[in-house]
């Protein structure tokens, strides 16, 4: 690919998630897979697929980090309403995005994910989905940020439609006590172990003053650390668009210092702290403070799980050609320049409030 030799600071960049890659505590998920995946999909018809996937990532957080965290809640607000079609990532008059869990997706992440597709396209033909991107797009931030590397199978299909309002609602929000986070899970056939891991996944990332304003004054929250909650006051009081990292010890970090702020009680949103509060995520979220192999191991079976969620494959779906925004069939009756939002951003993997 042209790209690898564009710049000293692109073949750095790659080399960078080259080693992450090598240096990841790497995760064999050994579960059964959906009709139509295969761990080795694209060997034959696009053997190039996952160093394009790595390569455009490394180059994308090396300009951003947060781009890490988009792509997280990108790939869970794809795959948990209806199944990981790529339905988010398309535009129009009834788009996903326009519902208020989505309107704060960030653009570049957005944008990233169709950079590969192009790039993808360009090497091998229209061979590879958008939600097969979107999959290992994420995999490899979560390694670049010093995740586990799992691998993920692949032969999905786009969607020809977006979600609807009702499903799309269907997605955890950030004001959610435990058991009705554990009700939506266990709705998409994900289990207490995969709220808890999945939920981890806010190591990375931000939240707007919107999103965590039901802790705050006037409001009474006696779940979350006074000093902390002293601090969100003053700084949303100043600007109700502020923005607070979700993991306060290290925010650009994937790691399991997330369950530390739950046991000082700084988690950001009531989703996050209820679950170090709860007898039935007690347990497990503690562990995985204690135990980081153990956060990465169950983090990248939930993953995984969560991948194959309602996949398309076979004569199912399509592989978007024009732009991962648009279904084939509109591309061809409605041939333009596609815009990408430009709009604030969460990166919390709950929806925002």
């Amino acid at each position: 690919m042209s790209s690898f030799s564009s710049s000293s600071s692109s073949t750095a960049a790659a080399a960078v998630l080259l080693l992450a890659v090598s240096l990841a505590a790497a995760v064999t998920v050994n579960e059964p897979i959906a009709d139509g995946l295969s761990w080795s999909f694209y060997d034959s018809s696009c053997p190039s697929v996952e160093g394009t996937v790595r390569w455009h990532v490394a180059e994308a957080l090396r300009r951003d980090m947060g781009i890490a965290a988009g792509l997280i809640r990108i790939f869970f607000h794809d795959c948990f309403p209806q199944g990981c079609d790529a339905s988010v990532l398309l535009s129009g008059s009834k788009s996903e995005q326009l519902e208020i869990p989505n309107q704060t997706l960030r653009p570049e992440a957005l944008k990233l994910i169709d950079d590969i597709r192009a790039a993808l396209h360009r090497a091998c033909g229209p061979k590879v989905s958008c939600s097969d991107i979107t999959t290992l797009a994420t995999r490899d931030a979560v390694v670049a940020t010093g995740g586990p590397y799992f691998d993920v199978p692949l032969g999905r299909r786009d969607g020809f439609s977006p979600a609807s309002s009702d499903l799309v609602g269907t997605l955890p929000a950030p004001f959610f006590d435990v058991p009705t986070l554990m009700e939506a899970f266990k709705n998409r056939s994900l289990d207490t172990a995969d709220l808890v891991a999945l939920s981890g996944a806010h190591t990375v990332g931000r939240g707007h003053c919107a999103s965590f304003s039901d802790r705050l004054p006037p409001n009474v929250d006696d779940t979350i650390d006074p000093a902390f909650r002293e601090k969100l006051t003053a700084k949303c009081a100043n600007d109700p668009n502020a923005t607070q990292v979700l993991d306060v010890r290290t925010p650009n970090a994937f790691d399991n210092k997330y369950y530390f702020d739950l046991i000082a009680k700084q988690g950001l949103f009531k989703s996050d702290q209820g679950l170090m509060d709860h007898p039935a995520t007690k347990r497990m979220a503690t562990r995985f403070s204690l135990n980081q192999g153990a956060f990465f191991d169950q983090f990248a079976r939930s993953m995984v799980k969560m991948s194959q969620m309602d996949v398309l494959t076979g004569n199912k779906g399509e592989i978007r050609h024009l732009n991962c925004a648009v279904p084939n069939a509109a591309a061809a009756s409605s041939p333009g320049v596609l815009v990408l939002r430009t709009d604030q951003q969460d990166d919390g993997l709950a929806a925002d409030a």
